[in-house]
C-alpha cells in the first residue's frame, strides 16, 4: 500500500495505520518495562533474602565465637560448650550461602575475608567504611573487577561485615531475557500491526465499491445502485445515502428530459404557426383586412408564448428558492377576495357562483407568489367546475401533527398552519390517478366537449410556490366528481 498524501495529508488509511501503530508501540514499551521491572524485582528480593539470611547467621556467630589472628572464628569459654570442638572457618559461619565476606574494624581495616584477599586486591574497591556510611544495612549493588554483586554491610561489636553474593548469573540470564523479550514484543507489534493493516484495508474496500460506481455515473447508467447486504453495517448508511442519492438524480434527470421535451414540443408549434403563416401571407399579395385579421392571430401565439415563458421563469423562481427574508404578514382574506373579484365575471357567464367560510388568518410568505397560488387555483377549479355550480372556499388553522414523517420536510414542526380547501363539482368524471397527474408539467386534461387552451402548468406552479413556502398541497378526488384541492401554509 502507498501512502496518498491529500492537501498536505495522508490518507484516512494510513491516519488510522499511523495511530494504531503508535498506540501498539507505546503498549509494548509500557509491557516491557513492567515485565523488566517484575523480573528484577524478583531476582533482587531473593537476593535480599539470602543476604538477609546470611548477616542474620553471621551475627549470631559473631556473638558466640572471636576471631583468631588467621581469620578463623574461636569458640568462647562457655558452660555447655565441648572443649573438643574445632575452630570454625569464616564460610560456616553464613551456613555455605555462596557469598563472599569481609570483616573489618570501625577504622575500615580488614581483619578477615572469605575467600582470602577478596577485596583487598581489587582495583576498583571502596572501602567497607565507605560502603556503610553509603547504605546501613540496605542491600545495594556492587561491581568488582567486572563482575557484579548484590551486597550489604553490618555492624557489630565493632567490626563492620560485608556481605557480597555474587549475580553475574542473574546479570547474564536478564539480558538474554531482555533481548528475547525485545524481538518477541517486535514481533507481536508487527503481527498486530499487520492484521490491523489487512483489517482496515478490507474495512475501506467497499469504499472503493462507491468510489468506482460514482466515477461511472453518467445519463445512460443513472439506476446503477449498491447492494446493501453485501456492505459492512458502519457503512450500510452510506449506501442508502447513496442510492436515496441516486434515486433523485435519476428522477430529477428523467423530469429534466421529459420537461426539455415538453417545451420543446410546446414552442415548436406555436413558433411553426407564426412561421407558416407568415410565409402564406406573403406568398402573394393581401388586402389589409387579410392582414389585419393575420396579424390578430399571430398576436394571440406571441400572447401564449409569452404566458408560457412567464410561467417557465417563475418555475424557475421558486424552484431555485424564495429566501425566508423575502417573507412578510401577508391577509389570505383580502387576497382571496380580490381573487375572488377578478375571476368573477368569468364564472358568471357559466353560471358558477362562490362561497367563503372559515377564518383566513394571516400566513408568512411572499405576496405576489401567493396571489399567483391563489390565481391559479380559482382559475382551475372554474374550468373543472361544472356548469350552475358553487366552488367553496374554506380555511381553518391546523398543526402538522397529523402529517406523515416524509411529508415533514415542508412544514415547521409543531407550527400552526392555515389550510384553505377549494372544493368544486365536476363536469367529467375524474380518477385519483387522473388528478395526481394535473401537478406534472404541460399535462392537459381532456374534458368531453372542452379542450383546455392553457400550458399546462397551472398546478406545477401551485405545488412549487407551496413548497417554496415549506406548506403542503393535496388533490382529492371524491365520488369522482368531487375535485378538492387543500393547501396548508405558515400562519404569521
Amino acid at each position: 500500500m502507498t501512502p496518498i498524501v491529500t492537501d498536505g495529508r495522508l490518507s484516512l488509511l494510513w491516519r488510522t495505520l499511523f495511530l494504531l501503530t503508535l498506540c501498539v508501540v507505546i503498549t509494548q514499551i509500557c509491557l516491557y518495562l513492567w515485565i523488566q521491572r517484575s523480573v528484577n524485582g524478583h531476582f533482587e528480593q531473593m537476593d535480599s533474602e539470602i543476604l538477609t539470611h546470611a548477616a542474620f547467621n553471621l551475627r549470631q556467630h559473631m556473638n558466640d565465637n572471636t576471631l583468631d589472628d588467621q581469620g578463623e572464628i574461636q569458640l568462647s569459654n562457655q558452660p555447655n560448650q565441648s572443649v573438643n570442638k574445632q575452630s570454625q572457618p569464616l564460610q560456616d559461619a553464613v551456613l555455605d550461602y555462596d557469598v563472599k565476606t569481609v570483616i573489618t574494624d570501625n577504622q575500615g581495616q580488614i581483619l578477615t575475608s572469605n575467600p582470602k584477599g577478596f577485596m583487598s586486591q581489587s582495583q576498583n574497591r571502596r572501602s567497607v567504611k565507605d560502603l556503610w556510611q553509603a547504605h546501613h544495612d540496605k542491600p545495594f549493588d556492587l561491581k568488582m573487577d567486572s563482575r557484579h554483586y548484590r551486597a550489604i554491610v553490618i555492624q557489630h561489636s565493632e567490626r563492620l561485615a560485608l556481605i557480597a553474593l555474587p549475580i553475574d548469573v542473574h546479570h547474564e540470564y536478564l539480558a538474554q531475557f531482555n533481548r528475547q523479550l525485545i524481538l518477541i514484543l517486535m514481533a507481536i507489534t508487527f503481527i498486530l500491526v499487520s492484521v490491523a493493516a489487512f483489517s482496515v484495508h478490507l474495512g475501506f474496500a467497499p469504499l472503493s465499491t462507491i468510489r468506482q460506481k460514482m466515477t461511472r455515473i453518467n445519463a445512460e447508467k443513472l439506476d446503477d445502485r449498491i447492494v446493501i447486504s453485501e456492505m459492512p453495517s458502519e457503512l450500510r448508511p452510506l449506501a442508502d445515502a447513496y442510492n436515496a442519492m441516486m434515486e433523485k438524480l435519476e428522477q430529477n434527470f428523467e423530469s429534466l428530459s421529459r420537461f426539455s421535451d415538453d417545451i420543446a414540443h410546446e414552442l415548436r408549434t406555436p413558433l411553426a404557426t407564426l412561421s407558416t403563416q407568415t410565409q402564406v401571407m406573403l406568398s402573394k399579395p393581401r388586402n389589409s383586412n387579410e392582414y389585419v385579421e393575420q396579424l390578430h392571430d399571430q398576436h394571440d401565439t406571441l400572447e401564449q408564448l409569452s404566458s408560457l415563458i412567464n410561467n417557465m421563469l417563475l418555475l424557475a423562481k421558486t424552484q431555485k428558492g424564495v429566501y425566508d427574508s423575502q417573507f412578510t404578514a401577508v391577509d389570505t382574506e383580502s387576497l382571496v377576495t380580490k381573487m375572488i373579484s377578478y375571476y368573477d365575471f368569468i364564472a358568471e357567464d357559466r353560471g358558477i357562483v362562490f362561497e367563503k367560510s372559515g377564518d383566513f388568518k394571516a400566513v408568512l410568505g411572499d405576496d405576489s407568489l401567493l396571489q399567483r397560488l391563489f390565481a391559479n387555483l380559482i382559475s382551475n377549479a372554474i374550468y373543472y367546475s361544472t356548469s350552475d355550480s358553487v366552488i367553496t372556499i374554506t380555511a381553518s388553522a391546523v398543526t402538522n401533527s397529523g402529517v406523515k414523517d416524509s411529508e415533514k420536510k415542508f412544514q415547521s414542526a409543531f407550527k400552526p398552519h392555515l389550510k384553505i380547501v377549494f372544493t368544486n363539482q365536476l363536469e367529467a368524471p375524474l380518477t385519483q390517478i387522473e388528478a395526481d397527474k394535473l401537478s406534472e408539467r404541460f399535462y392537459r386534461h381532456h374534458k368531453n366537449h372542452i379542450l383546455h387552451s392553457g400550458t399546462g402548468l397551472g398546478l406545477s406552479i401551485v405545488q412549487a410556490i407551496v413548497s417554496a413556502h415549506n406548506g403542503r398541497i393535496s388533490i382529492i378526488i371524491k365520488d369522482e366528481y368531487c375535485f378538492q384541492v387543500s393547501v396548508e401554509l405558515l400562519i404569521y
